[in-house]
């Protein structure tokens, strides 16, 4: 029984510090964006409360907890899970082009989100100290230099892997959680009549008192639920359960702290960062610990989403829909724990140029919530697709009604464009021209290099091999599949007459589930020809060589192709540099240099 309690508990904890740092800290500035842009009335108050609540139990509990985290393959989640489950679902045609489409869309929207994130979160957080005694004078370039020192420390210390720190994670945000629901509780005891705001009626009121611009109020009011994907995204890191069960403390404590900001509101009027001045009139003596929690919860908060973004990148280059990157893997326990240097930097880089280029935490909130809701309508019209053709098809009317708020909240941030929102899409538009111009390009590739099937292949194959001048011992080429021959193998063994006396055809294929490989040897496809296929898991980092080994293969030499594109096309043009700078197939699975052997092909496109 104790053991169980422990896990339970200890489940809750560490999906604290791994999952809720980015919705856990956007009271830090929802309430003070929302009420620099509307009076702080009674009745207005209400309905914002009203909103966000609403909004936090629609957006995040229905369509995330109970919805989306039904739909798990072996445990994972995410926008390329669901890609995943609906391929499966559909018959080949347009629909399966229309969910790749969109899936391509989310993804990119959500590695755009992974810059905003940070920045917003880091300097919304240091701004807080302005308001010590004595500091009141600070220059925002010093705020700012301040953010990016900590944002340079976060990202360069990502190497390491989260694994190590990643246990005092969870604590800190469960004291974090805790400061909200008690410095929440003590304001609305000025206010107790604030509690009436859990009815949806003062949400419809503040829409009828407002007319359109409650609409537009929207836009700002969506920020109380950015990060509400990663309860499903992250779900292959500790399970739906602890999940689950953490959201709901979670939502309690965020709830409990906004209507106490709203109470604060009414109490002290909007003039500064609203749950600084909340603390601050609460207890001042604790508002610098405060301050210091906060940071360190901001710090937590990005740290998820980098995590995440590094995820979403390996999940991209094994299901073949991003260039092959060089990953790292930081921790021997966690599979999820990974390293991608090349997108670490490029992070960093454009967590820094967007605080420059926005200074201020409010400035960025006006960017803010364009991609969020853009993934939440995605995974909404795809989860009404999944239950459609599922045995839970009375799920349908609830994907429906979660999914319409969900665009409702995507229309209002159209309004953000102009104002930096445009920033969100540029963000996205970088990954997303990166993965149509590769998904594109390795399609043509694949048609231009002509392959040839295994019968035609083992026509030739067969007279030089009965000619018995083989070189002895083991040769391994590399195949997408055993029986469609790649054009480097025909120019090492037909052309070249590179025939060793026992040649193994290897290929990997990538199932559609995250974790577990299997393995298959088959021998005597000719004489001296076998073929070894390995099936592995999308997240799954294989060890080649012991598989080898374990299988009795101990090769002399490993062949793979390497080609050498020439082309007219610009898009092309891009395509090819784009395979120039990334590592090759044979560096991406760490095998041993001294035995590699790289064939070039020239190809036209």
């Amino acid at each position: 029984m104790q053991k169980h309690e422990q896990s339970f508990w200890g489940g809750i904890v560490k999906s604290m510090g791994l999952v809720f740092g980015d919705i856990g800290t956007s009271p830090i500035y929802t309430l003070t964006v929302i009420f620099a842009l509307t009076k702080p009335t009674l009745d207005n108050v209400l309905g914002i409360l009203s909103l966000v609540f609403w909004t936090m139990t629609i957006l995040v509990t229905a369509e995330y907890s109970w919805l989306a985290m039904n739909l798990g393959r072996k445990g994972e989640g995410g926008t390329i899970v669901l890609k995943e489950i609906l391929v499966r679902l559909l018959k080949p045609g347009r629909s399966i082009a229309f969910i790749g489409f969109l899936s391509f869309l989310g993804v990119s929207l959500l590695l755009g989100d992974g810059v905003i994130t940070p920045a917003i979160s880091i300097l919304s957080a240091v701004e807080g100290m302005v308001l010590i005694p004595g500091l009141q004078d600070l220059q925002q370039g010093t705020l700012i230099t301040f953010a990016a020192f900590i944002a340079i420390v976060l990202f360069v210390f990502q190497f390491q892997g989260t694994d190590k720190v990643a246990g005092a994670f969870g604590p800190i945000m469960v004291v974090w959680f805790i400061a909200l629901t008690v410095s929440g509780v003590v304001s609305i005891a000025n206010h107790p009549e604030l509690i009436k705001a859990v009815s949806p009626y003062y949400a419809a009121k503040f829409f009828v008192d407002n007319g359109f611009s409650a609409f537009f109020v929207l836009s700002e009011v969506i920020l109380c639920a950015t990060g509400g994907e990663a309860l499903y995204a992250d779900m292959g890191h500790l399970g739906k359960k602890p999940i689950i069960r953490a959201w709901y403390f979670a939502f309690v404590a965020l709830i409990i702290n906004y209507f106490g900001q709203g109470a604060y509101v009414l109490s002290h009027g909007t003039e500064k960062n609203l749950l600084f001045g909340m603390i601050l009139s609460e207890a001042p003596a604790l508002y610098i610990p405060f301050l210091i929690l906060t940071i360190m919860a901001t710090i937590i908060a990005s740290q998820a989403m980098i995590s995440g973004v590094f995820s979403v990148i390996y999940q991209g280059i094994t299901t073949r829909i991003m260039p092959l990157l060089k990953v790292d893997y930081t921790s021997s326990q966690l599979k999820s724990q990974i390293y991608i240097g090349s997108v670490n930097w490029m992070l960093l880089a454009a967590v820094i140029f967007i605080m420059l280029i926005f200074r201020k935490s409010e400035n960025l909130a006006a960017a803010y919530g364009l991609a969020v809701t853009g993934t939440m309508t995605i995974s909404g019209i795809m989860m009404i697709m999944i239950y459609n053709r599922t045995t839970k098809r009375w799920k349908v009317p609830f994907a429906v009604l979660v999914t319409i708020v969900d665009f409702v909240f995507f229309a209002a941030c159209l309004n953000k464009i102009p104002h930096g929102g445009y920033w969100s899409i540029i963000l996205a538009s970088i990954p997303f021209c990166v993965i149509l111009i590769w998904t594109r390009g390795q399609r043509a590739l694949y048609r231009a290099l002509k392959p040839l099937d295994i019968d035609t292949f083992l026509i030739s194959y067969d007279q030089i091999y009965h000619k018995g001048h083989n070189i002895p011992g083991t040769g391994l080429f590399f195949t997408r599949e055993w029986n469609v021959v790649p054009p480097y193998v025909v120019h090492c063994i037909i052309r070249s007459n590179i025939i060793y006396e026992r040649n193994v055809f290897i290929s990997i294929i990538r199932t559609d589930v995250p974790f577990g490989v299997s393995y298959k040897l088959t021998e005597g496809r000719s004489q001296g020809l076998d073929s070894f296929e390995i099936f592995a898991g999308y997240m799954e980092v294989i060890d080649i060589e012991s598989l080898l080994k374990k299988n009795g293969i101990n090769e002399k030499v490993i062949f793979y192709g390497v080609e050498d594109i020439t082309t007219g096309n610009p898009i092309w043009k891009i395509f090819s540099t784009i395979k120039k700078q990334s590592p090759n197939f044979v560096q991406f699975n760490k095998l041993p240099a001294t035995k590699l052997q790289g064939v070039v092909t020239r190809v036209e496109m």
